[in-house]
């Protein structure tokens, strides 16, 4: 080998071995490289592992507190399941859980006890297999239903989304109130309540507001009978005395005759009184709403409680706004009660003196109501201010019980503050001792329009009235008469001026005082032309045409005398007065105050002889008291409204000394025209037989006019 191969072939081992050492470095750096490497991650699978030692120590505890919490709660719940259906197990009640499907999942003992006899029920049985049992078993008191319909029933409670309650009667009388829910996944819960001891509490509560209805049906009408019983012969003990009165001989007889009639009125208001009391109490009294005359109403108390100061020097006005209305719509009858109940009241407590009747109010004509205000103002002995509320409860008055100068039940005011409530009315009293007393009332009434009253009918002729008197009050309350009474009245205050007026326009009747009486008699003389005369009385009581207060009423009645002393009427055929009355002092005073009128009076002792005296007389009036042995007044009128069918009216008056509720609808519901309240007054008879001569007399007398009696002129029970 010659040297340039050998240098050559060196050259290569050169190379060949310098590329070995640096493949060999190459290596060596990838070792280190990857020694470094293996180091890291050996490094990072150490804190690995440190960090999952470390996560799984806190998950060993973890899960060491979870179990201990797991096992906590399962005791709870173990206890709490215990407690409650321990609780479930002694609660009377049935509990029970149905499946979607209805079959029984659980059920507490109550609930299960009814089955205890009979095949049971256990748990997976269906529903309807239980109510299979109950039927079979005869454990349902059905109370007369239908097996099938039971069933039908029982099974339809559950199909809806809500389940209504139901009450069940098992065969031993104990009830059950089934009350059922669904649960979220369409189970039910359902609860069994034991109500035995509620029905029975209600059938007990039940038979006991039974027996009260039944004493209080059984009070009524020992009150209706004692009412009857009572007030027959007081009505006989005050007609009797009014019919003496008529016929005292001397002044000694007058003045027993008058005590024996006062002490009979009064026993009759404490009657009425306990009566009334009863009624309010038991909330048994009802208002009858009927178009009425306020201010003819006023008039009218004041003449009824006129005949009680006669022996007094007590002067009675009456003060009635003229710019108020007179026409109202509301109970008459009850109002007029307050008000002779303050009035006489005012009469009792004063000795000397004045008492005014004050009526004032609001009327708005855009409303239909009006805002009244009624007071009673007196000069009497007055109330100390510690004792004006005591005056409104029931059997108070104002004097010691060791010096009653007043006598008196203490239960009309009591009954005149129930009567202004239950009308919606407050009630007040302002007093000064020894200086008098002002009781007060306020009312909402509504207003009526004039054609709701009847009015007056009045005599031929009679259109225009020429009055002298002295005084305001009574000017503004005779000019609202005449003008009620479709009169034009012309007022004058001296002789001279009644003179002139009585030539320059002469009038259809003369009017004034009994003081002018003569001095216009005089005037009259030297006129041209007859003019009727009528004089009113210048004080309560005293003898005159025309009483005072004045009232339509009075002032109608004493026109159409008038007219009767001025007119050549002919005479008119006895009226033939048909009179049923059982008791024979009612027959007596019927038949003594009828005298003087010209009437043929048939006397029958019950309604079976009243029938058939009717269809025997053919009466022009009956006269029917209400209660009477065999047939009563009511159906005694029905009987005849029938017998007459469509022949002539034949008018019916029913005599009663019935007080209770009610019965003046069922009266008059009967075929009964009017209605007189016992005792008896000899005006009112006198006035319904007037009223059929009337009637008689238009059949010859076309032109005659007979005075209407309306139902409101009947004094209410």
């Amino acid at each position: 080998m010659d040297s340039s191969e050998f240098e050559e072939e060196l050259a290569r081992e050169r190379r060949g071995r310098l590329a070995a050492e640096r493949m060999l470095e190459q290596k060596q750096k990838e070792l280190r490289e990857a020694n470094k490497n293996l180091s890291d991650h050996a490094l990072s699978l150490s804190d690995k592992i440190i960090n999952q030692r470390e996560v799984v120590t806190t998950l060993q505890g973890e899960n060491s507190r979870v179990t201990e919490d797991l096992q906590k709660a399962n005791t709870r719940i173990q206890e709490t399941e215990r407690i409650l259906w321990a609780a479930l197990e002694n609660i009377p009640d049935g509990f029970a859980l149905f499946s979607p499907d209805f079959r029984l999942i659980t059920a507490n003992r109550p609930y299960l006890t009814v089955f205890d006899d009979t095949a049971g029920v256990s748990i997976g049985d269906s529903y309807q297999s239980i109510l299979d049992v109950c039927l079979d078993d005869g454990l349902i008191d059905l109370q007369g239903q239908d097996e099938d319909e039971w069933y039908d029933t029982m099974l339809d409670r559950w199909v809806g989304p809500m389940i209504a309650p139901i009450t069940i009667r098992f065969w031993n009388g104990m009830y059950i109130k089934m009350i059922d829910r669904k649960t979220a996944d369409g189970g039910i819960v359902s609860l069994a309540h034991n109500i035995t001891d509620t029905i029975l509490h209600e059938d007990e509560l039940r038979l006991a507001r039974d027996k009260a209805q039944a004493a209080d049906r059984a009070k009524s009408a020992f009150l209706a009978k004692m009412s009857h019983e009572l007030r027959t012969p007081m009505n006989g003990v005050v007609g009797m005395a009014d019919l003496l009165l008529e016929n005292a001989q001397d002044e000694e007889s007058k003045l027993y005759t008058e005590t024996i009639r006062n002490s009979g009125t009064a026993l009759l208001e404490i009657i009425n009184n306990i009566l009334d009391f009863s009624k309010i109490e038991a909330e048994k009294l009802e208002l009858r709403l009927a178009p009425f005359d306020l201010e003819q109403l006023v008039q009218e108390v004041s003449i009824m409680v006129g005949p009680s100061i006669r022996d007094k020097p007590i002067t009675l006005q009456v003060d009635y706004d003229q710019f108020l209305p007179t026409e109202f719509h509301g109970d008459a009858g009850r109002l007029r009660q307050i008000l002779v109940n303050l009035v006489g009241n005012a009469v009792k407590f004063t000795d000397e003196g004045s008492i005014l009747i004050r009526i004032v109010g609001i009327s708005d004509e855009a409303s239909p109501n009006c805002e009244l205000h009624i007071t009673v103002e007196d000069s009497g002995i007055g109330i100390p201010e510690e004792m004006v509320d005591h005056v409104f409860g029931e059997f108070n008055q104002i004097e010691d019980e060791a010096n009653r100068k007043y006598e008196g039940t203490g239960l009309g005011l009591a009954i005149t503050r129930k009567l202004v409530e239950v009308m919606g009315g407050e009630i007040w009293v302002d007093s000064v001792p020894e200086h008098g007393s002002c009781f007060g009332f306020k009312l909402s009434l509504r207003r009526t329009s004039s054609g709701q009253l009847q009015k007056a009918a009045l005599p031929d002729g009679i259109s225009q009235a020429l009055i002298w008197l002295d005084n305001s009050l009574d000017k503004s309350v005779m000019e609202r008469q005449m003008a009620l009474l479709g009169i034009e009245a012309t007022f004058v205050m001296s002789a001279a001026e009644f003179g002139l007026t009585l030539e320059r326009d002469p009038p259809s009747v003369v009017i004034t005082s009994q003081r002018r009486k003569d001095t216009v008699e005089g005037l009259l003389s030297n006129a041209t032309h007859q003019t009727p005369l009528l004089t009113f009385a210048d004080s309560p009581g005293q003898i005159s045409d025309i009483s005072r207060p004045f009232t339509r009423a009075g002032l109608l009645d004493a026109l159409i005398a008038s007219t009767e002393n001025t007119e050549a009427n002919p005479p008119v055929r006895p009226v033939q007065v048909l009179a049923a009355e059982d008791n024979k002092t009612n027959q007596l005073v019927l038949t003594k105050m009828l005298v003087g009128a010209n009437i043929d009076l048939h006397l029958v002792g019950d309604g079976v002889e009243a029938i058939e005296k009717f269809k025997e007389l053919k009466p022009d009036l009956v006269f029917l008291d209400i209660s009477m042995p065999r047939m009563d007044g009511m159906e005694a009128a029905q009987t005849i409204r029938k017998l007459e069918a469509d022949g002539e009216h034949v008018p019916i008056v029913a005599m009663t000394a019935h007080a209770m509720a009610g019965d003046e609808e069922r009266i008059l519901s009967s075929g009964i025209d009017h209605y007189l309240t016992k005792p008896l007054k000899k005006p009112d008879l006198h006035r319904h037989v007037e009223n059929v001569a009337y009637a008689i007399s238009a059949a010859e007398r076309p032109s005659a006019k007979p005075q209407e009696t309306t139902r409101q002129d009947a004094v209410p029970l």
